[in-house]
């Protein structure tokens, strides 16, 4: 995975990188905003768990210095990454550029945007002229042996990886314009979107799961929302908890009432037979006191009768 580069003999010291031009003067300034930030997005979405983010450089329109017998022959690619390259972490120890004989290790992967200007010379359109440097071409391809190289031409939003085989660069075939990398676990291709407030297609990466890496932003936008989302959902738990209290308290206060109606339903059953029960006492007291009625009658008749009296009916 890591591509090294045999340390080559010096006639007299080399230079360091703090001794070697950081700037270009042959390009002074980008010609637009969209180099920095596809740049950007491409270096915010270079996460993975494959290969030790400690132990990766990323460089991005950095003067590459490749040639330890012409030390001031450089490129400078638009974005690229080397890996098991070490790093102490310390900001005086940032790169002014990438110098390939203090690094011992090319870049893994460079990244080249399209501009009318250069697209001939990163498509390896352009021949090497007597006494000049090597194209930028040859440079990737048959000096640092760069393994992967990646075109993206943003005015027909096209992507177009080559890989090293062999000697030389084979385009790879593209399948939805996107291209994955087992080396590092992660691929390369076009996604639509909103970066940096433009809407477009940009290049960045994507996982083993086919999910774009979320930049910083997104992943804290995304962070921000499930918590939120949590948020709410634990609100409505919440919500739904004190309803659930509620009907148990209504449930609760309806089944004592019912239980409290029951027993008057009870009692005024109990009052109700007790009722009927006074009632068929006094209904068989005055059957009582009808029948020793009609018995005084009679003995008062036969009395009556004794005496020869009939009396009138």
């Amino acid at each position: 995975m890591y591509n090294f580069i045999p340390s080559l003999p010096s006639r007299d010291r080399l230079p360091t990188m703090y001794e070697l031009p950081s700037e270009d003067p042959q390009e002074p300034g980008l010609p637009d905003t969209f180099h920095p930030a596809q740049s950007q997005l491409l270096q915010d979405t270079f996460q993975t768990d494959v290969v030790p983010m400690e132990n990766t450089f990323i460089g991005m329109d950095l003067n590459l210095y490749y040639d330890s017998r012409n030390p001031r022959w450089h490129k400078r690619p638009d974005w690229f990454v080397s890996l098991g390259v070490a790093s102490s972490g310390l900001q005086e120890d940032m790169r002014w550029s990438y110098v390939i004989w203090e690094e011992s290790v090319s870049p893994f992967l460079v990244v080249e945007l399209l501009s009318p200007g250069t697209e001939d010379e990163d498509l390896g359109n352009t021949l090497r002229m007597v006494d000049k440097p090597p194209t930028k071409w040859q440079v990737y391809e048959q000096i640092l042996r760069v393994p992967y190289y990646v075109i993206f031409d943003r005015y027909v939003n096209q992507l177009r990886v080559f890989k090293l085989m062999g000697l030389r660069y084979e385009e790879m075939v593209i399948s939805e314009e996107r291209f994955w990398l087992e080396e590092i676990g992660l691929g390369v291709g076009v996604w639509e979107g909103v970066y940096q407030g433009t809407f477009g297609k940009w290049l960045r990466w994507y996982d083993d799961k086919n999910i774009w890496v979320p930049t910083p932003q997104e992943a804290s936008k995304s962070a921000r929302l499930r918590a939120e989302a949590a948020r709410s959902r634990a609100e409505s738990e919440q919500s739904r908890a004190e309803s659930e209290r509620s009907r148990a308290e209504s449930e609760r206060l309806r089944a004592e009432q019912a239980e409290t109606d029951l027993e008057s339903e009870r009692l005024r059953a109990e009052q109700a037979e007790t009722d009927l029960e006074s009632e068929r006492s006094r209904a068989e007291e005055a059957e009582l006191e009808l029948a020793q009625e009609r018995s005084r009658s009679l003995r008062l008749l036969e009395k009556l009768r004794s005496l020869g009296i009939e009396p009138e009916s």
